[in-house]
């Protein structure tokens, strides 16, 4: 009895040696790292207010872009319609 347990382990160390170098190994590894491993709360503060700061950044340049879009449609619009004789030599239509 005591022959086959020492048999037994003799056999499982190297095996549970190659299993645990394996990536598979390295894979459970560095899950069980990152799990003990809780970020600063703080950095969370500070990312999630880096967020908001862009979301803003960005939210005024779409505004921005927006107004000028609409000017340069009112521009358009209220543009009196040229005729062919106005036009610059080469634009007349065909």
């Amino acid at each position: 009895m005591f022959l086959q347990l020492i048999l037994v382990l003799v056999v499982l160390i190297p095996l549970l040696a190659i299993v645990l170098d394996s990536q598979v190994g390295r894979a459970l590894a560095s899950r069980l790292e990152g799990r003990g491993i809780a970020a600063p709360p703080d950095v969370d503060a500070e990312r999630v207010a880096y967020l908001e700061g862009e979301v803003e950044r960005l939210s005024g340049e779409i505004e921005r872009l927006d107004e000028e879009s609409r000017f340069l449609h009112r521009l358009l619009a209220e543009r009196p319609a040229q005729d062919a004789s106005t036009l610059p030599p080469g634009d007349a239509p065909e």
